[in-house]
């Protein structure tokens, strides 16, 4: 597999994992009528597909990147799908200040990558 490829499937799989975990942790948010048991066990039922894509995501892409990459692709990726989540499912608006700081995280990524 090129290097290319590798990092096409680790990026890939890290995206689908970060829709499931964000599920998890914030779906049940809608369901407030629902007790907390239920909405935690559902919330485990959908956090094993999130392991099932993200161990792999992380196996595949180790050695491409090292792990403090792999980690800040994931953090990145995560924030990216926590913005499009709470703006389309919860319906919450995208805040100026919130923008900032998304973009002063990526900022951060940014120096993991550089060598």
């Amino acid at each position: 597999m090129s290097s290319f490829s590798t990092a096409a499937t680790t990026i890939g799989l890290l995206i689908a994992s970060n829709v499931f975990m964000t599920f998890a942790w914030y779906g049940h948010l809608k369901f407030k009528s629902h007790s907390l048991l239920m909405v935690i066990l559902i919330s485990w039922g959908i956090a094993f597909f999130e392991y099932c894509l993200q161990v792999p995501a992380n196996r595949i892409g180790h050695g491409i990147f090292n792990a403090a990459q792999l980690k800040t692709i994931q953090e990145v990726i995560t924030l990216s799908i926590f913005v499009l989540f709470s703006w389309l499912y919860l319906g919450e608006a995208i805040r100026p200040n919130q923008l900032i700081g998304f973009a002063l995280i990526a900022a951060g990524a940014f120096f993991i990558f550089q060598r």
